[in-house]
């Protein structure tokens, strides 16, 4: 997910209820965080979940001061 930032990842998961997502973030110290999880509806991720995850990294970011 370099869309978002270097060293954010992305889980996918597909079950009979459909296909999800989980995008976070392992390069920091004191924990994995999760930036967004959400059930895929399309092929292609869409702009409103890339953005969720970006702000929720710049949010982590600010907060931990890196």
């Amino acid at each position: 997910m370099n869309t978002i930032w270097p060293g954010v990842q992305e889980i996918r998961i597909r079950d009979e209820a459909g296909a999800f997502r989980v995008i976070y973030v392992a390069k920091f110290r004191s924990a994995v965080y999760v930036l967004h999880c959400f059930q895929k509806k399309t092929q292609k991720t869409s702009r409103v979940d890339l953005d969720v995850a970006a702000k929720r990294y710049a949010d982590l970011v600010r907060e931990l001061g890196k």
